[in-house]
């Protein structure tokens, strides 16, 4: 079966920056997404599209159609209170803070007694990144995971 809009993908991932490895899945499990539905970037949706399981790419991303460039001017201040990830904080560590659009990665800039100031650029923000990508299968969704908008694992739901 190859890749169309509502399949439910299984993947392993590389991420890397220059010669920086990000993230790899290969020690755990594969990545599962459903197709079509946003739930990855669109250039890597694009890429995938008429793949089948086996099928191994490698595809470069620049920051506008990865995580868009940085902002240098993004940067807010929060309570200290609202920080999660660690009990004490310095600048530099990457804190997560609950927003409208649920929880958000941001990188501490300063730290007061009960405000910090914080980057909220996305961590791989203006980086061209690599993705190496091996398909390990390839299924229709059930009408459930399309209603839902996202793929479920074996058995069910796989995250909620």
């Amino acid at each position: 079966m190859i890749i169309t809009q509502d399949s439910v993908v299984q993947l392993h991932y590389r991420v890397s920056e220059a010669q920086d490895l990000i993230e790899d899945s290969a020690n755990g499990e594969p990545m599962l997404y459903l197709h079509g539905h946003q739930n990855m970037l669109p250039a890597i949706e694009q890429a995938l599209a008429g793949k089948a399981a086996g099928d191994e790419l490698t595809l470069v991303v620049a920051p506008k159609d990865a995580y868009g460039e940085r902002d240098e001017n993004a940067i807010q201040s929060v309570q200290v209170k609202h920080l999660k990830g660690a009990k004490k904080w310095a600048p530099g560590m990457t804190a997560v803070i609950e927003t409208e659009h649920g929880p958000r990665q941001v990188k501490i800039v300063k730290m007061g007694m009960f405000k910090a100031e914080v980057d909220v650029n996305h961590p791989l923000a203006g980086k061209t990144l690599t993705f190496e990508l091996k398909v390990v299968s390839v299924r229709a969704a059930s009408a459930e995971e399309v209603a839902h908008g996202h793929a479920h694992g074996v058995g069910g739901h796989h995250h909620h």
